[in-house]
C-alpha cells in the first residue's frame, strides 16, 4: 500500500515508521521546513551572542511513556544518550516537596509521600488514603468529574504543591476544569504501571534530534519520504483511493493540528459524494468544538546561574500586583545546554508574550535569587486541546481510508508526547487493516 501522512511532527513520524515497518510505503507531506510539529528544535543566540539550539517550548517524558521509548530505540535513539532519567521529584527552591526514592513500582511513590519535606503527617495521610481510593476504584470516576472534586479529600498543601501542578504539566488544564478520568489514566500508568513508569526523562538534546529527526533518516534508508514545505491544498476521494495534490494513494492519515485538518476537510467536502460529506461535517463539528489551552516558555540566561537539580517546581504567587506564572524551571546547561540557560515553563498561561516574560523574569529573581536576561519566550496559544471532563474529542476514522492521528484525537491520554505516537500508531494500523 501507498499512504499519505500529512503532517511530520511527533504523530505522523509514528504513523510513518509503522507504515515502513509493516512493509509499505509511507510519503510525508509537511507545510513548513522543519519536522518535528510543536516539539521541535529553534536556533538562537543567548545575550553574549553564542549561538544556541532551544526548543519551540520546554517538553518532558516520563518512563510510563512505553510506545514513545520504543519507538525512539527503533529509529537507533539511545535513551542513554538523549535523557536524563531520574526518580520522580517535585522539589521546591528550598528543598522541600517531593522526591521518590529509586524503589520498585509502586513502593517508590510510598516512600516518597512518607518522606515528602516539608508535609505534615495530616498531608501524608490524605494523600495515602486518597490514592489508596483510587487504586481500590481501578483508576475509574464518573466522566464528569473534575481533578479539583477527585481531590477534595487532600490537604491545601497536597492539592497547592503536588495535585495542582502535576494535573496543569500533565492536562495542561487547571485543576478545577480538568478531567478527573484523564488525570486517573496518567497517574495509574506512572503510579502502578511499568516498572519506572514514574521516572522523569529529561532532554539531553533538542526535541527534534529526540525522534522526528532520526525517524526522517530511518524512513529515508527504507524507501519512504519527507516532503518538506510542501502544502497539501487538495485532498480529494476517487473510488476506493484519494488523491492528495493530484497523488493517487491508497490511504490518507491527517498527522496536523486540529485546525488544519478540519480547514483542509472543509475543502474536501465540498465536492465529496453526499454520504461522504455527513461524515466529514460531523467529524469538523467535533472538531470545531475544542477549545484550547496555551503553554509559554521563557528561556532566560546568566553567566553563572545554576539550579540545586535540573527541574525545580515553582511555588505559586498569592500576590496578585507579583504574579509568578512558571509551575516549573530547568537548568539546561545540567541537561546538555549551554551553562546559565534556565527554560521556564508556564502551562495554562495567560497574557501577552511580552508580559508573561517580564512576569519570569521577575518570579526568578524573588524565587531563585537570580538576576537573569531573557532569550526568548515562546507562547503556543493552542497549544494543546482544554482536557476537560466528558469531553468529546474527534474519532480516528474519519472515512473510509481516511484517519487522522494527533494528541487531539480521541484517545485515553492528554496531550502529550505519548499521546500524540500512540495516535499515530493506531492511525497506521488501522490505515493498513
Amino acid at each position: 500500500m501507498k499512504i499519505a501522512i500529512i503532517g511530520a511532527g511527533w504523530a505522523g513520524m509514528a504513523a510513518a515508521v509503522q507504515v515502513t515497518k509493516s512493509g509499505h510505503t509511507a510519503i510525508v507531506f509537511e507545510a513548513a521546513r522543519a519536522i518535528g510539529g510543536r516539539a521541535r528544535a529553534l536556533d538562537t543566540s543567548l545575550p553574549d551572542g553564542t549561538e544556541v539550539t532551544l526548543d519551540n517550548g520546554q517538553h518532558i517524558l516520563i518512563g510510563a511513556y512505553a510506545d514513545t521509548l520504543k519507538l525512539m530505540a527503533e529509529v537507533g535513539v539511545r535513551e542513554q544518550d538523549t535523557l536524563r532519567r531520574t526518580p520522580m521529584a517535585l522539589l521546591f527552591p528550598d528543598g522541600k516537596g517531593l522526591r521518590f526514592p529509586n524503589w520498585p513500582t509502586p513502593l517508590d511513590a510510598l516512600g516518597g509521600i512518607v518522606t515528602a519535606k516539608g508535609w505534615t503527617w495530616a498531608d501524608k495521610g490524605s494523600l495515602l488514603r486518597v490514592a489508596t481510593a483510587w487504586q481500590f476504584s481501578r483508576f475509574l470516576c464518573p466522566p464528569t468529574l473534575s481533578v479539583a472534586a477527585l481531590c477534595a479529600g487532600l490537604t491545601p498543601r497536597v492539592m497547592t504543591e503536588l495535585i495542582e501542578p502535576l494535573c496543569v504539566s500533565a492536562l495542561n488544564t487547571p485543576a478545577h476544569r480538568a478531567s478527573a478520568q484523564v488525570f486517573l489514566r496518567v497517574m495509574k500508568d506512572a503510579l502502578f504501571g511499568v516498572q519506572g513508569g514514574s521516572h522523569l526523562l529529561l532532554p539531553k538534546q533538542d526535541l527534534t534530534a529526540l525522534f522526528p529527526g532520526p525517524a526522517a533518516s530511518w524512513l529515508a534508508q527504507r524507501g519512504g519520504q519527507v516532503q518538506l514545505g510542501v502544502r497539501v491544498e487538495q485532498l480529494t476521494p476517487s473510488g476506493a483511493q484519494w488523491l492528495v495534490n493530484d497523488q493517487r494513494f491508497d490511504a490518507v492519515i491527517l498527522a496536523t493540528s486540529s485546525a488544519h485538518a478540519a480547514r483542509l476537510l472543509e475543502n474536501t467536502a465540498q465536492a465529496a459524494p453526499a454520504p461522504l460529506i455527513t461524515q466529514l461535517q460531523d467529524w469538523i463539528a467535533v472538531t470545531a468544538a475544542l477549545q484550547f489551552e496555551a503553554i509559554a516558555t521563557v528561556y532566560a540566561w546568566a553567566p553563572q546561574a545554576s539550579l540545586s537539580h535540573p527541574m525545580v517546581s515553582l511555588p505559586p504567587s498569592h500576590d496578585a500586583e507579583h504574579p509568578a506564572p512558571a509551575q516549573f524551571v530547568f537548568d539546561r546547561g545540567q541537561l546538555g545546554g549551554p551553562k546559565g540557560l534556565l527554560a521556564f515553563v508556564v502551562s495554562a498561561s495567560e497574557g501577552d508574550r511580552e508580559t508573561l516574560q517580564t512576569q519570569v523574569i521577575q518570579q526568578a529573581k524573588t524565587q531563585l535569587g537570580l538576576s537573569l536576561q531573557a532569550v526568548t519566550a515562546v507562547v503556543d496559544k493552542r497549544a494543546t486541546f482544554a482536557c476537560t471532563p466528558g469531553l468529546q474529542r474527534p474519532v480516528m476514522k474519519v472515512a473510509p481510508g481516511l484517519l487522522a492521528c494527533g494528541d487531539y484525537v480521541k484517545g485515553p491520554y492528554p496531550a502529550t508526547l505519548e499521546g500524540a505516537v500512540r495516535s499515530g500508531l493506531a492511525a497506521a494500523n488501522a490505515a493498513l487493516a
